[in-house]
């Protein structure tokens, strides 16, 4: 990344499953129907895996300091209000191998229904074969838009 990359380890492990599967308000998962709206924002995402990273840095925690994109009342579904949501770009390293992804991160004070705990940051990367819950992770930050305590 570059001289303000901050590095922390991480276990892959399994999050609500709203992100890529189906589910009673969303059938084909939640990422599938963001992405256009994030793209018409500035963002595409559509060369990246349609789901989430959920990896815990536990004891750490992880907030977001000044991401490069944040988008506010992004109305992409009837089922709730609208949400904020900012992004910043990362790496995933996994078995020797980095992988071009992006800090996930709706915002919980717009975010009523899931629980969010600041030790797990939500990914949305490249597709890695072979990775799965329980795997180790390294995780590239940029420490400009994102800070670990």
């Amino acid at each position: 990344m570059s001289d303000n990359t901050i590095t922390v380890e991480g276990i892959v492990i399994q999050g609500h499953g709203v992100a890529s599967q189906k589910s009673e308000h969303y059938p084909d998962g939640t990422i599938i129907l963001q992405l256009p709206y994030f793209k018409q924002l500035g963002l595409d995402l559509t060369p990246y895996f349609r789901g989430t990273l959920n990896i815990t840095i536990r004891p750490h925690q992880f907030f977001m300091k000044n991401p490069q994109y944040h988008f506010k009342k992004v109305e992409w579904t009837q089922a709730h209000p609208p949400e904020d949501f900012s992004f910043s770009k990362c790496g995933v390293i996994f078995k020797d191998k980095k992988y071009q992804g992006w800090i996930y991160y709706p915002h919980p004070e717009t975010k009523k229904r899931h629980f969010k705990d600041d030790s797990i940051i939500e990914v949305i990367a490249m597709f890695i074969p072979d990775i799965g819950y329980g795997d180790k992770v390294l995780l590239e930050l940029d420490a400009r838009e994102v800070g670990i305590r």
